[in-house]
């Protein structure tokens, strides 16, 4: 396995993040392509290059980009024409860039398969991991509001392209899912992680979680009051166990340190790098 670190995390400008993701010794990086620096919107030709080169320069590749949408992520119908189209624009950024993912939370997957939100979501991501299996890429569903067996269902359901990026500390936090359980279940469906650790406040619905979140045009992590984000090693993900769970499916790919909140962010991801490093 590899290390590698959200550079939005680091709350600094991307070159800065780069060069000190390279510093701090990690062997790639995930960049956000909705908005910012980094958007197809915003990329022009010299900008590209001028990144290219500097992750050469670097030695670092990028391990997925982000292509999360925020807000209802893909659950209304009458969005989707032009977040798929926007997917499809960050799928190709991704090929461009030398990148074989992308991550993104889709919305609260519906247990029951005859929700008309089941459909909703299943048409969007159809069409998106058509569009990234032609392209060589995978785009991955990051781990949420759902169950492990909820989302291992949804991506049975579409034909190709579609995996997942398996986020420990979101189970932990939102549904009380146990990772390794999830690791067993979903197993080569994982194409990219986030190294994160939570804990879990109260249990509630995590549609009411995320539907508030979302109403608010807030991230769940800043807005709930439910569960919270903390320093990895300092939460409910048993990290010795978990890693162990993803050796033993042949998960050989990216841990991707996420630290979204706190006062030190630099320190946090240091910190968490130092911890991963003995996994590797």
């Amino acid at each position: 396995m590899k290390l590698g670190v959200i550079t939005d995390c680091f709350k600094i400008p991307l070159e800065d993040s780069l060069r000190l993701a390279a510093e701090l010794g990690f062997h790639g990086v995930q960049i956000y392509a909705t908005k910012g620096a980094f958007s197809p919107d915003s990329l022009t030709p010299a900008r590209k290059a001028e990144i290219k080169a500097l992750l050469a320069e670097k030695k670092l590749e990028i391990s997925a980009l982000c292509g999360d949408m925020g807000g209802h992520g893909f659950q209304r119908a009458e969005d989707n024409p032009a977040r798929v189209e926007k997917t499809k624009r960050i799928i190709d950024l991704a090929v461009e860039f030398g990148a074989k993912v992308v991550t993104t939370h889709i919305g609260v997957i519906p247990a029951d398969k005859a929700d008309p939100q089941y459909r909703v979501l299943l048409d969007a991501m159809t069409e998106c991991g058509a569009y990234a299996a032609s392209k060589g890429v995978t785009m991955a569903i990051e781990t949420g509001p759902e169950t492990a067996p909820v989302l291992l269902a949804f991506v049975k359901d579409i034909p190709c392209g579609v995996g997942v990026n398996l986020d420990p500390a979101n189970f932990v936090m939102v549904t009380g899912q146990d990772p390794v359980e999830a690791v067993e279940l979903l197993g080569n469906y994982i194409v990219h992680t986030h190294a994160k650790d939570g804990v879990m406040l109260k249990k509630v619905d995590p549609r009411a979680i995320y539907d508030k979140s979302f109403v608010a045009g807030e991230n769940p992590v800043h807005s709930a009051d439910c569960f919270r984000e903390v320093p990895l090693g300092e939460g409910s993900v048993d990290f010795d166990a978990y890693i162990a769970a993803l050796r033993r499916v042949g998960f050989d790919g990216y841990l991707t340190i996420e630290r979204e909140t706190g006062a030190d962010p630099i320190g946090d991801i240091t910190r968490a790098r130092d911890t991963l490093r003995a996994y590797l």
